[in-house]
């Protein structure tokens, strides 16, 4: 390795997470990797002419944060498509957005918010009604989605996507009608949001070059927000290997600014162990590089184990036909040591997904395998303990954030202090990972400092809550026990570590210095 270094960053507060040397004043970077870091002086000795020197004029760096649970490569293709409403006061706002955007936006393609915000954030404390969406955009088709509980669309795009009188209601899905029968506009997930997805897809999508430009747009933006690698979770109409060209061209050019392991998830209902025998033999887990790299399979592993997170509606029963779908793929998935992730919600769909799991491991033992639960809100402290004796692990999201309200209207205050566990994942030692995540669909949040970001109740000791600083490390250190993204097995700024560092000003997040730049 040179001893010239490409990059220094100096003048800053630099966390290592490197116990022997936790903080740092600068550091030097060379060959895609730490050189060293330590004191300004010691670290200028590696700077040479062509070294770019970053004066953080006393900012804090950090390492950069790893993603469990992304769905980046999805994201991508459409980040330049969507309006975004995080963050945003009032819907009187977030309406005069709309219109704006849809004023700008070409004939066919639609305004889109594909989530990322709640009623709750908003000063009105309430959703836009469609009357309000087609007054702001007469014209053009708007999808408004809610979470996984609802869209709203216009008349523009009722008319777009087609729906009419007669378009007969999805399985698990309602299209609302008015008294004469036709659609309102309004869809809603009861609870299978097949329809939420399904009426999204028949938005046109980006021409190709400019799915090239959205997607690097994209990882640009995790990277202001301190994220440097993630490991993608699939999604519904992800289809490999066709929708992964764009991101193939990208990894091959060398214009990546995000490491991605990505895990496959199925697409076709009833034929889920079909899908998986076929990407068996077309991929190894490990296979790729260390900025893009096969991980495994998941979230979706068979369709009737999808139990819905929308705490508006009453919990579902997943089908009694459930085991032995699932039993037949994660058998598969074991016998050819492919690791695995599945979407899980409540504690009775996990105990029934674990009795699987136990099964099999009884017939080909997990050995070791990597797996584990997305999600899991509701899991009990009996399941962590069959969780952690199958050696899995748990990654948790900040999806309560968004629902804390709804949670406690159907569940009770109490049931929300323990939702997720998270502190006693962490006393129990189960493996766990966080999230970055986009929330359905649209959130960019780096580490969410709550559960109930908008929830009013104010968390006594007795809640699940973490430290600022432990939900840091859970974005850094390994996710769910193994390596979070491909070529470091955690993020840290010491010698010989791939270089992962961001300068997000701890929560503000006004900037990132992401070592990935030589990438672009």
């Amino acid at each position: 390795m040179s001893q010239t270094a490409t990059l220094i960053l100096t003048h800053g507060r630099i966390h290592t997470l490197d116990r022997n040397n936790p903080l740092a004043d600068a550091v030097a970077i060379a060959d895609g990797k730490i050189l060293a870091a330590g004191s300004h002086d010691r670290i200028m000795s590696f700077a040479a002419e062509g070294t770019q020197i970053v004066d953080l004029q006393g900012h804090t760096a950090i390492p950069g944060l790893n993603d469990s649970h992304l769905h980046l490569i999805r994201g991508g293709l459409n980040y330049n498509l969507e309006l975004r409403w995080e963050g945003v006061p009032s819907l009187a706002d977030a309406l005069r957005m709309l219109k704006e955007q849809a004023d700008r936006t070409p004939s066919p393609q639609w305004v889109r918010v594909v989530g990322g915000w709640s009623e709750f954030q908003f000063a009105e404390r309430r959703m836009p009604t469609l009357e309000e969406l087609n007054q702001a955009a007469p014209d053009t088709p708007v999808f408004v989605l809610h979470l996984y509980d609802r869209a709203l669309l216009n008349r523009a795009a009722l008319k777009a996507v087609g729906y009419t009188k007669e378009t007969p209601d999805p399985a698990g899905g309602e299209i609302v009608r008015d008294s004469n029968g036709n659609p309102t506009g309004m869809l809603i997930a009861r609870p299978n949001a097949m329809i939420l997805y399904a009426t999204l897809a028949k938005g046109p999508k980006l021409p190709l070059e400019l799915q090239v430009n959205s997607t690097r747009q994209f990882m640009r933006e995790l990277n202001r927000l301190g994220l440097t690698s993630a490991i993608d979770a699939g999604g519904g109409f992800q289809n490999y290997p066709e929708d992964y060209e764009i991101i193939e061209q990208l990894h091959a050019n060398q214009q990546m600014t995000v490491r991605i392991a990505y895990n496959l998830f199925t697409q076709r209902p009833k034929q889920e162990l079909d899908d998986f025998e076929r990407w068996t033999d077309m991929l190894k887990p490990g296979q790729g590089t260390d900025f893009f790299r096969a991980n495994g399979a998941g979230e979706m592993l068979v369709f009737s184990a999808a139990d819905f997170e929308d705490f508006l509606q009453p919990r579902p029963d997943l089908p009694a036909g459930m085991e032995d779908e699932l039993e037949r793929v994660v058998h598969h998935l074991v016998e050819h040591r492919w690791p695995f992730r599945l979407h899980a919600t409540y504690d009775e769909s996990i105990s029934r997904m674990l009795d699987v799991f136990e099964k099999v491991n009884r017939e080909i033992p997990f050995n070791g395998l990597h797996w584990f639960f997305d999600h899991a809100e509701t899991i009990t402290e009996r399941n962590i303990e069959r969780v952690k004796a199958l050696g899995g692990g748990i990654a948790v999201q900040h999806r309560m954030a968004f629902q804390g309200e709804y949670f406690v209207d159907r569940y009770g205050i109490d049931a929300v202090k323990h939702t997720p566990p998270v502190a006693k994942m962490l006393e129990m030692e189960v493996p766990g990972g966080a999230r970055h995540r986009r929330h359905p669909r649209g959130e960019l949040q780096p580490v969410d400092r709550a559960l109930l970001a908008g929830f009013r109740a104010q968390p006594s000791a007795a809640w699940q809550c973490t430290t600022r600083a432990t939900a840091c490390r859970a974005t850094w250190r390994w996710s769910c026990g193994r390596r979070a993204a491909p070529g470091s097995p955690a993020s840290r700024v010491k010698k010989g570590v791939l270089s992962r560092i961001s300068s997000p000003i701890w929560w503000c997040c006004r900037r990132t210095i992401s070592a990935c730049r030589k990438r672009r």
